[in-house]
């Protein structure tokens, strides 16, 4: 049971290895490319072994063998000297003698012959005619021949051409024989049997160009999908290069290349929000100048006019007098006004806004702007509602800006709010914050307008002029007053209510 548990385990651990090396490979095209180039390698290895045994089973050369004739010389003589020496026979033993090589295992090219000391011949084979043979001579050629003909073999297979064998050359085996009263020679002289023998040539040539075209073709096949992978990068590259930021570049697989993907499509949509980010400040710019403009010339329009009234001296009573007088400097002041809203966004836009910051409890702040503003919420219609914690909240803000934040907010309730109707000022904590809401009924607002609420210059109804309809500032310069500060500031709408929620962290 145990045994079985552990090869359980080992198993599990195996491939749990094995899943580990695959994810690793697939994750790196380092371990690719030395997996492919390994893989290549064997195979193409194996393919040229292969190439080069078929190519060796069809070229063959032949050649002569003499090694077994030699042999047979040599061991038909050898046969003969051991008959003599085991029967322990005398030299005179002629009938015998002559018996043991007229029935020797040998061709008619063989000669036999048995020579005394001197060299002369004594028994012979039918085919030999010598009676006197130089015993010297023929032992030193015994070893010549016996060295030029192995030469003459190698030759032959050198050349691989059987047409240079010759016939005539003559293998001599030289024995020694020992009869019981006298010591004698025997000598077999003959050409030895050639036998043809086909033999495989080896030639690298083959396996080596086999080798080489399998390992290309397998690594340009098993590499194919990735360098297309990457010219399809370079090719989104040039395309994102032209212009075309909205070109993504599709991702294939989980390695370097994937990430490289990612990053050019990373850029691409930075570079993509980069460029619209230029294009839209470019276009608010334009906004800006142009509504300040238009902002700027009616209040000042209205001026010109009432003053050039007075200076051409169109009025019938002193009352008409006085109320041009009053009219031309009530668009003074809203000109003032704007111009002043207008400084104020730009430094705070430009971070050119030193905060004053100092501890305040937001709930007296937010009591005592209320109380400053009843006359204008009484003139309007307009009821507040507080909802203020119990518990009083500390807060480290600028106390000036953070009034004209609230202020702001206000003044827009009281100026888009249902009449009669009411707005809710609540205030309460929530975690480590203080959360500050102004909730009143309005007229439908589209979603689109509410997300463009805190843009400059925007005003939901289009029809209001800037001389009943503020100076499109309010909430964009409460918006940065609050971010500067740490807050954060969201409007939500639903069902013809809306509510700014502004939040700031306590102390």
């Amino acid at each position: 049971m145990k045994d079985r548990l552990l090869n359980t385990k080992l198993i599990l651990s195996f491939k749990n290895k094995c899943k580990e090396i695959l994810f690793n490979i697939k994750n790196s095209i380092r371990l690719e490319l030395i997996l492919a180039f390994a893989l290549c390698f064997i195979i193409a290895f194996v393919i040229g072994k292969i190439t080069g045994n078929l190519f060796q089973e069809t070229n063959k050369t032949a050649r002569i063998d003499y090694s077994k004739g030699i042999d047979e010389i040599s061991v038909n003589a050898a046969a003969i000297a051991d008959k003599i020496k085991n029967k322990n026979m005398s030299i005179n033993d002629n009938n015998e003698i002559q018996s043991i090589i007229d029935k020797g295992d040998y061709t008619n090219k063989q000669k036999i012959m048995i020579t005394d000391l001197k060299g002369k011949v004594l028994y012979k084979s039918q085919n030999t005619y010598e009676t006197q043979i130089d015993i010297y001579s023929t032992i030193k050629n015994s070893i010549k021949n016996y060295v030029e003909f192995m030469k003459n073999i190698q030759d032959i297979y050198n050349k691989g051409d059987i047409s240079t064998v010759n016939e005539n050359r003559e293998y001599i085996s030289f024995y020694p024989l020992n009869f019981k009263d006298e010591n004698a020679y025997l000598v077999m002289r003959g050409i030895p049997r050639g036998k043809i023998i086909y033999e495989n040539i080896y030639n690298p040539v083959p396996q080596i160009i086999a080798s080489i075209m399998a390992f290309l073709l397998l690594f340009y096949f098993m590499t194919n999908k990735k360098i297309k992978y990457i010219d399809s990068i370079a090719s989104g590259l040039i395309e994102i290069s032209k212009g075309n930021l909205d070109y993504k570049i599709k991702r294939e697989g989980k390695d370097e290349l994937t990430i490289l993907a990612d990053n050019i499509n990373f850029m691409a949509d930075e570079l993509h929000s980069k460029i619209k980010h230029e294009r839209d400040e470019e276009r608010i710019k334009n906004e800006l100048i142009t509504n300040v403009s238009h902002d700027l010339r009616t209040p000042l329009t209205s001026i010109k006019g009432y003053l050039g009234l007075l200076k051409d001296k169109k009025y019938k009573t002193d009352e008409e007098l006085k109320q041009y007088i009053n009219i031309a400097y009530n668009k003074s002041e809203k000109l003032e006004l704007l111009i002043n809203d207008l400084f104020e966004y730009t430094k705070l836009t430009n971070n050119a806004v030193i905060m004053d910051k100092e501890n305040i409890f937001l709930n007296d702040l937010l009591d005592q702007l209320i109380e400053e503003m009843v006359p204008i919420f009484e003139e309007n219609n307009v009821s507040i509602v507080k909802k203020f914690s119990s518990k009083r909240l500390k807060v480290n803000l600028d106390p000036n800006r953070t009034v004209r934040v609230f202020e702001n907010l206000l003044v827009n309730a009281v100026r888009y709010c249902t009449k009669p109707g009411n707005i809710i000022v609540s205030l309460e904590e929530n975690g480590n914050f203080a959360v500050c809401s102004i909730e009143n009924k309005c007229d439908i607002i589209k979603k689109d307008d509410v997300d463009k609420l805190f843009d400059r210059f925007f005003r939901v109804d289009k029809s209001r002029a800037s001389d009943t309809g503020g100076s499109g500032l309010g909430l964009a310069i409460a918006k940065n007053i609050v971010e500067h500060q740490g807050g954060r500031i969201r409007v939500d709408y639903d069902k013809e209510c809306i509510r700014f929620n502004v939040v700031f962290e306590l102390v």
